[in-house]
């Protein structure tokens, strides 16, 4: 385990790893993804099930009292290890990761290919009922959504910052809106059993911190990590779309808004 810990922390080569524990290259190559299989396999189940309606509650109830952020059910994004599209809440513990993928392949494109963006696009991931935004009663009920970069497509339930140079005066809070040496099947393990020993860590440090999770009891469901890409069409956003992303904007504007905002931009 420990050979495990000081790959995945340091993202050394396996012959500098074998060099420190005075063990073969071999033997740490083996090592590695067999842990990292281990790892994943039975954390999973208690800490990224598939998420369900009330989890979904609970991470949007997170980022409106963190973060001051009603109907927000997580952040997306694409990283260079790479983690596909992964989502996570209030307190930046992932909740879901898609784990593969090509470089060049825009993060709209690997989002849609994945098995969570084919629920969120089919509309069968449990997300909660619309919901008016808390202090404007004159608000329609709105939609709960993930917030993604400019690589993501403006969706309903998908929000993306406006362009930069289309973004009036009064619309600026809108806008605000190393294992190489692995095969890149054992580079995939490697990436799941990093991405949940990070939610584990989270978790059991709020656990001591309040003695209790800051959301609800994860319920024993198996995550869908892994999915190929493909392509897609258009993403070209709807009318539906951009109402959302106005109505938020005008929310943060009015009765959403802080004190500070308008500085920290």
């Amino acid at each position: 385990m420990e050979i495990e810990e000081g790959y995945l922390a340091t993202g050394d080569s396996l012959w500098t790893i074998s060099f420190s524990y005075r063990v073969g290259r071999a033997t740490v190559g083996m090592i590695v993804p067999e842990v990292a299989e281990a790892i994943f396999d039975c954390l999973v189940d208690d800490f990224m099930p598939q998420p369900t309606k009330q989890d979904w509650k609970s991470i949007a109830e997170g980022f409106h009292h963190r973060w001051n952020f009603p109907n927000y059910l997580g952040s997306i994004d694409r990283k260079h290890v790479v983690i596909q599209a992964p989502v996570v809440d209030a307190y930046y513990r992932f909740w879901v990761i898609d784990v593969g993928g090509y470089g060049r392949t825009s993060d709209g494109v690997i989002l849609s290919h994945s098995r969570f963006g084919e629920g969120l696009m089919g509309g069968t991931l449990d997300f909660p009922e619309d919901k008016e935004f808390p202090e404007a009663g004159h608000c329609r009920k709105m939609p709960y959504v993930l917030v993604g970069d400019e690589a993501f497509p403006l969706r309903r339930y998908l929000m993306r910052p406006f362009h930069g140079s289309n973004i009036p005066t009064d619309d600026r809070v809108g806008g605000c809106i190393g294992v190489s040496s692995l095969s890149p099947e054992k580079v995939e393990l490697c990436v799941k059993a990093t991405c949940i020993l990070h939610k584990f860590m989270r978790v059991t440090s709020m656990r001591e911190k309040r003695g209790r999770l800051a959301t609800q009891e994860l319920p024993e469901q198996t995550a869908h990590a892994l999915r190929n890409v493909g392509r897609i069409g258009s993403n070209n956003a709807t009318r539906e779309a951009l109402r959302v992303r106005e109505a938020f904007m005008s929310y943060f504007n009015e009765e959403g808004a802080v004190p500070w905002q308008h500085q920290a931009l």
